[in-house]
């Protein structure tokens, strides 16, 4: 992702599921007279079949599954997801 004054760089680590978020402003969106700011944020991802096996654990079951908030399918090439649990009955 990339806009004027702004670049967004990730970085992944496949095996430990991390992945950071290089944030760089420059140019005229940096306004404390630097050339650029950096900002980094790191972020720990899981796979849909670990959240269903945490939530599992969790006496919840899934109830649906989407690629977005629209609703739309959930396929091999969707690069998001929302999963909807329900608490199963005690």
């Amino acid at each position: 992702m990339s806009e004027p004054g702004y670049l967004l760089v990730d970085t992944y680590d496949v095996l430990e599921q991390h992945v950071v978020s290089h944030h760089v402003h420059f140019g005229s969106e940096v306004s404390d007279g630097r050339d650029a700011r950096i900002a980094r944020t790191p972020h720990r991802y899981i796979w849909p079949s670990e959240l269903d096996l945490m939530a599992r654990l969790a006496g919840f079951e899934l109830e649906s599954r989407w690629a977005d908030w629209d609703r739309s399918a959930l396929t091999a090439d969707s690069r998001s997801h929302v999963s909807v649990y329900r608490l199963t009955s005690a």
